[in-house]
């Protein structure tokens, strides 16, 4: 489904060259829910950009459902859902409803597809009350909700969440997670970044953790408790920041 295949990227300035990732390969197949770990800065958003199209790699490849993110960039978009911590991506002006619909439209949804999947999801994330009010309008929190209904408007098979709970209560991080579950079982493949390793060990099946651009660790969380001899995840992630590998 996700195939990372020697991807690095560089950036550049006068006075330095950064490697914001050296040398990842991994693949991700179908239905799987993968956690991104790593602290700010160690490249996690910059991998699921470039997976999202938005960055080209500087060397190496990237194809999502068997379609490369530089040569068929759209037929990668058409796939995938995207959120982006601290970037809703919704209009102000806009109300919930005619936000949905627009990002609907930019699918090439039809109008009866369109109402029938936005109340679905209103319904989901308990929106029904506010999705007339504009967003400017919104808290944190409301604003969240609606950017995560953008980002399965269109019903996407690859989804990439960047901190998806930032913002929301108690019940709507509740109702994210189950969310999870539910995609999961109906196939869809999922990866998130989150520093909640709570919310990591309940919801995925394996994780990348990611260090100062290098990947240190890609496989199952069951395979990770038995070579560290450990469950407490927060542990094994400063252990092996510590180590490099």
């Amino acid at each position: 489904m996700i195939t990372v295949d020697r991807v690095t990227k560089i950036f550049k300035t006068k006075k330095e060259t950064i490697y914001a990732a050296k040398s990842f390969s991994f693949e991700i197949g179908k239905g799987e829910v993968v956690g991104l770990l790593g602290e700010n800065g160690a490249g996690k958003t910059t991998l699921l950009r470039m997976i999202a199209t938005l960055l080209e790699p500087t060397e190496g490849r990237i194809s999502v459902s068997g379609f490369d993110t530089i040569m068929q960039p759209m037929e990668v978009k058409k796939r995938i859902g995207v959120l982006f911590g601290g970037e809703t991506g919704l209009y102000e002006r806009l109300t919930a409803r005619e936000n949905l619909e627009y990002f609907a439209m930019l699918y090439g949804m039809s109008e009866h597809e369109i109402k029938v999947r936005i109340d679905s999801l209103a319904v989901k994330f308990g929106m029904k009350e506010y999705l007339h009010r504009r967003v400017g309008t919104f808290s944190k929190g409301m604003r969240q909700k609606v950017a995560i209904a953008r980002t399965l408007i269109h019903d996407p098979e690859v989804i990439l969440f960047d901190e998806p709970t930032t913002g929301l209560d108690i019940t709507s991080a509740n109702i994210f997670r189950q969310l999870i579950h539910q995609l999961r079982g109906e196939g869809k493949t999922i990866i998130f970044s989150s520093h909640i390793m709570e919310e990591v060990q309940l919801l995925c099946q394996s994780v990348i953790m990611i260090h100062k651009g290098e990947m240190i660790y890609h496989g199952s969380l069951q395979d990770l408790y038995e070579e560290e001899q450990s469950k407490d995840l927060n542990y094994i992630m400063m252990s092996k920041v510590v180590r490099g590998a």
